[in-house]
């Protein structure tokens, strides 16, 4: 069902479970949450699809997270194979427990091709990760530390909507598979509260107190295969927020500068019914 903060529960929970042609089980991971945490289901979407094409590698995820999912039960993953061709191939992939259906994903997959042309927005300043203050993952095997000290859970912090963090999974394998798979689910944690810096009296301490918050649409573009066991940063800005909705974007580099990924995300940023909300 669950399975405690570590590598080896993390690797187990990427874990699919063959239960039938295109159909998967799977366990969850707890990371202190009341429901399972997105970016586990992007992980298992990845290595689902990329079951039914060994030889290619995810290019784009496109999920939609449409309920949240129970802890308490394993999750049913299916996989439909739309396109599967030389260069490109591409799936859906749904996540369920029973009649509720959880998210739901467009996978793009890739073949390895020499370069015709290449450019890389380059890395901004961030220091090195040790320079950093540990995050809220810190002691665990999911290891975040936040560059200049950030505390997006303190509803008096005010700043630019701009968070830069550096992430690693200790232990993680040298895997291309898993790498991806990881890094999805670390690129799920960081635009809400990058969203709430510039607004005085909200913080990610009052989520799922005072304010209802969650992601409902998440977009991830790998551009370099990534080393999951490696410091990433992930250069987390919010250019917009209103109508109880936020929009996010990111670049993920690895510490040498290299550009390896980038993402976007809308959440849903509201007052809880009965609570009483910051400054939205």
């Amino acid at each position: 069902m669950t399975s405690p903060l570590g590598i080896d529960a993390f690797l187990a929970t990427l874990e699919l479970e063959q239960t039938g042609e295109g159909r998967y089980r799977a366990g969850n991971i707890a990371t202190g949450g009341a429901v399972i945490f997105g970016g586990q289901l992007l992980g298992q979407s990845i290595l689902a699809a990329l079951k039914h094409e060994p030889d290619k590698y995810v290019k784009t995820i496109q999920t939609i997270f449409a309920r949240g999912g129970s802890m308490d039960h394993d999750v049913e993953i299916a996989v439909d194979v739309m396109h599967s061709g030389r260069a490109f191939a591409s799936s859906t992939v749904t996540i369920s427990q029973g009649e509720r259906l959880c998210c739901r994903s467009l996978v793009l997959l890739t073949s390895h091709e020499p370069d015709l042309i290449r450019h890389g927005d380059p890395m901004p300043e961030a220091g090195k990760p040790e320079d950093a203050t540990p995050g809220g993952h810190a002691e665990g095997i999911w290891e975040v530390r936040v560059v200049g000290g950030l505390d997006v859970a303190d509803p008096d912090t005010v700043a630019p909507p701009e968070l830069n963090v550096w992430t690693r999974f200790v232990g993680a394998p040298d895997d291309p598979d898993i790498g991806q798979a990881l890094l999805a689910f670390a690129t799920d944690g960081f635009l809400i509260g990058t969203a709430m810096l510039p607004h005085e009296g909200v913080g990610q301490s009052q989520a799922h107190v005072s304010l209802s918050t969650g992601v409902v649409g998440h977009t991830l573009t790998f551009h370099e295969p990534v080393n999951a066991g490696d410091w990433m940063l992930l250069c987390n800005r919010s250019p917009y927020a209103g109508h109880g909705r936020a929009y996010g974007a990111a670049n993920v580099y690895t510490q040498d500068g290299a550009l390896v990924a980038s993402f976007v995300q809308d959440d849903m940023i509201r007052a809880a019914p009965g609570g009483k909300a910051g400054k939205l």
